[in-house]
């Protein structure tokens, strides 16, 4: 039907090109490429699919990525590199007629700040183009926009109050590891937290704002007010939001190592000189954190992942928590990541699979909850992320 070039061959790379490799019917070629050709070569060798073929880009050089693009000429481009490179990645789409989906949103390198805007200013070159960009088409953001755009499209008259809850209750035995790339988990972290309320967003100190929250299968955790992407999008695209917050649970040990990895300097995005030479901490201190993709044989428990939403239907009150549970040592049996990597990608790539299928597909640039969720959420019950509803329960919030 199509043919698909993922960018990125790390832990949500690994999981996307073992997903589109189980949907061969859709993706018909594969191209997997990173700056790292062994690690894509090994991947595929590992997978055993024999219509995945390797190459090697530098994500951060436009020019490279068209090179790969004519060479290639792939209908969609799945970009799970890093955010600092979706600028990049979107101008070699335009200039050689390649549609585009990502799943976090553009941040610039040298500042951490996560807003949609340099990438909504591509809409109109993609419309003209005739192309369509997917933004933010992994689970928070992705699956939480989809989940929140079936609830308002069944459920509701009218949403209200929005907490979307993230809960990893796994154990990976390590003393301290990120489950995704160190250098944006940590930036990401300890950021100042910020929520929407009654038409403006109000910002708080970083972790400042926590409070328990009971999840399915697990039980209490400590769940943490922090500001992320979804939120942006979604308050403009469901202007009757009244509220919108996210929360992520942290364990204790977590958040010591965090605040003495920040109170000796190694948590900084600016360059320092050493032994005449430049680096930036945050990055030296990913070299000698554990690999994310690597977590995973040993990785126990599971996520909880969800929208808890208040609002009205037929003039009353009602709340609606839709979720997912995914099991660390279920996603490696299938793909050899860990659940957060798992979760991540396979949205991504159900995001293609309806962009080829010609259903999701429309010239411009979107976020996921301006498709229809329908097949969206048909496909996460048959691509392993099922979903669960509780209806007019206590939502805690």
């Amino acid at each position: 039907m199509g043919k698909v070039l993922i960018i990125g061959a790390g832990g949500v790379g690994s999981v996307v090109v073992n997903k589109v490799a189980q949907n061969p019917d859709v993706f018909t070629e594969v191209v997997l490429a990173s700056r790292t050709k062994s690690k894509c070569d090994a991947l595929v060798e590992k997978i055993g699919a024999k219509n995945i073929k390797t190459d090697q880009v530098d994500a951060d050089k436009v020019e490279e990525l068209v090179a790969l693009f004519k060479k290639h000429t792939p209908d969609i481009v799945i970009n799970v590199a890093l955010p600092y490179q979706d600028l990049t990645i979107m101008d070699a789409c335009l200039e050689c007629g390649v549609n585009y989906l990502d799943t976090a949103n553009y941040e610039p390198i040298d500042e951490a700040k996560y807003e949609y805007s340099w990438q909504w200013a591509y809409k109109k070159r993609f419309e003209d183009a005739g192309l369509t960009a997917i933004l933010g088409c992994g689970f928070d953001p992705g699956v939480t926009g989809v989940y929140t755009a079936y609830a308002a499209k069944h459920h509701f008259d009218e949403i209200q109050y929005l907490d979307i809850v993230d809960c990893n209750a796994g154990d990976h035995h390590k003393a301290f590891a990120t489950n995704f790339n160190p250098e944006i988990n940590i930036r990401e972290i300890t950021q100042r937290g910020k929520y929407y309320e009654n038409g403006e967003w109000k910002e708080t100190d970083p972790l400042s704002v926590h409070m328990p929250l009971t999840y399915p299968n697990i039980g209490p955790k400590e769940s943490y007010l922090m500001y992320h992407e979804e939120l942006e999008s979604l308050t403009k695209n469901f202007p009757t939001l009244k509220r919108a917050r996210f929360w992520m649970t942290f364990g204790q040990e977590y958040l010591t190592h965090l605040r003495v990895i920040q109170n000796i300097g190694m948590s900084r995005i600016d360059p320092v000189m050493y032994n005449g030479q430049e680096i930036v901490p945050i990055q030296f201190l990913k070299a000698v954190l554990p690999n994310p993709g690597d977590l995973g044989e040993n990785y126990t428990g599971e996520t909880s992942i969800g929208c808890r939403i208040r609002g009205l239907k037929d003039g009353k009150e009602m709340t609606y928590y839709v979720y997912n549970n995914c099991s660390h040592h279920a996603a490696y049996l299938e793909t050899g990541a860990q659940g957060v990597s798992y979760t991540t990608g396979v949205p991504a790539m159900i995001g293609a699979k309806l962009f080829l299928e010609g259903i999701w597909k429309k010239p411009g640039v979107w976020n996921v909850e301006e498709f229809d969720p329908d097949p969206f959420m048909e496909q996460l019950n048959k691509q392993g992320l099922p979903w669960r509803e509780i209806f007019n329960g206590d939502l805690e919030l």
